[in-house]
């Protein structure tokens, strides 16, 4: 049986186009974008103008637009950037209890070098508690942030109602949009948003390439000292490849693409949920990621379904790829209100442009057959 790839969420396979834009940087225009040579000076020009695609994608100034090696790499720098820059005048961040580990694990440890953290709740959807968050803003408050399209459950957070609180508050905003990038509209000036996130491997681009937004002006200390590379906010030669292959995949996301998901997106829900016993986790419709499914199912783990899927070729997730080791029970599901056994029982399917109607139809007939299995396992126990 053709395998079918339901983890788009983790990364993507990379666009033909985007390899093919990729290739002339490795062995024909391979120099370093800081040498003052020809060869440099065409890397430097072609990076410039990736720089200048990605900013207009978010509707930003081409020199607010900073290149790292990651989505992860972005976040740490911001977060742990502005407390560094702000310290010890003020010490206090605000964020949720269900961002990316990587927002989580440096919260955790700013609060060894005596950052005040506030995790916000969120409501069985998923959203934000707003009343919440502007109370909790203080003086002390150098940054909030919030995840705009949750990795596990799909849930798309209103920006513009977050962005106005901050601005109202004279308060930094910063949101996490590695998988909401291209995705949903994001425009960091009438969303009144101070920093973005973003990486290319979840829209068809190469691993090893994000970048962040920075509202001109603002300062933070950089995480990396060296060549001043970056305006020098990260110092580092530029992955030039990585770079014009980000760009390529902003280039080729279009809202054709975007649609033909939504539709695959919400047959696969409606084929699953007619499994009894099946519970929809997350926001539905608009509000929900366009690739995003997570269901859990009564009476069966996760994990196992996950691997009785795994034996057919059909590949998924149970969380988030930078967790799903872990047993430990989602902490976004758990934030959501589902107890552990409840959370241990669900499993995330993503989608992409590449997946099809009949896949879909597949999945669901495999992942009904693999249900009722697990429960007859079960009630055999």
């Amino acid at each position: 049986m053709k395998s079918i790839y339901l983890d788009n969420a983790a990364t993507t396979s990379v666009d033909k186009k985007v390899i093919k834009s990729m290739l002339p940087y490795f062995n024909l225009k391979y120099g370093n974008a800081s040498s003052l040579h020809l060869l440099g000076e065409e890397a430097k020009r072609e990076l410039e103008s990736a720089r200048k695609y990605i900013a207009k994608a978010l509707n930003a100034k081409y020199r607010e637009i900073i290149f790292t090696s990651s989505g992860t790499e972005a976040n740490n720098t911001i977060l742990k950037g502005l407390f560094w820059h702000n310290y010890p005048a003020k010490n206090h961040i605000i964020t949720t209890k269900i961002e990316h580990d990587c927002i989580l694990s440096t919260c955790k440890w700013l609060e060894t070098f005596g950052a005040k953290i506030t995790y916000l709740n969120v409501d069985a959807e998923g959203f934000v508690d707003l009343q919440q968050l502007e109370q909790a803003i203080t003086d002390k408050t150098i940054v909030v942030s919030v995840i705009h399209g949750n990795n596990e459950v799909g849930t798309i957070q209103d920006l513009k109602a977050i962005g106005d609180i901050c601005k109202r508050k004279s308060t930094l905003f910063h949101t996490d949009a590695c998988q909401s990038f291209t995705k949903v509209l994001i425009d960091v000036i009438k969303q009144k948003i101070d920093f973005v996130a973003i990486n290319a491997h979840k829209i068809h681009g190469p691993k090893g390439i994000g970048a962040f937004y920075i509202k001109q002006g603002i300062k933070i200390t950089p995480l990396l000292h060296g060549g001043g590379h970056e305006f020098g906010l990260r110092s580092s030669t530029e992955n030039v490849p990585g770079i014009i292959g980000f760009a390529q995949a902003v280039r080729i996301s279009n809202s054709k693409s975007m649609k033909k998901i939504t539709k695959l997106r919400d047959r696969l829900i409606e084929g699953i949920l007619r499994i009894p016993n099946a519970k929809f986790n997350g926001a539905k419709g608009e509000k929900r990621l366009c690739n995003n499914v997570n269901i859990s199912f009564k009476n069966i783990e996760g994990e196992s379904l996950g691997n009785l899927l795994n034996v057919r070729g059909i590949f998924t997730s149970t969380g988030s790829a930078c967790s799903s080791n872990s047993l430990k029970p989602s902490h976004v599901l758990r934030a959501l209100g589902l107890g552990r056994l409840e959370a241990n029982s669900s499993i995330r399917l993503s989608l992409s442009k590449f997946n099809t109607e009949e896949e879909v139809g597949i999945v669901i007939k495999e992942i009904t057959r693999a249900v009722e299995k697990l429960r007859k396992i079960n009630s055999i126990k």
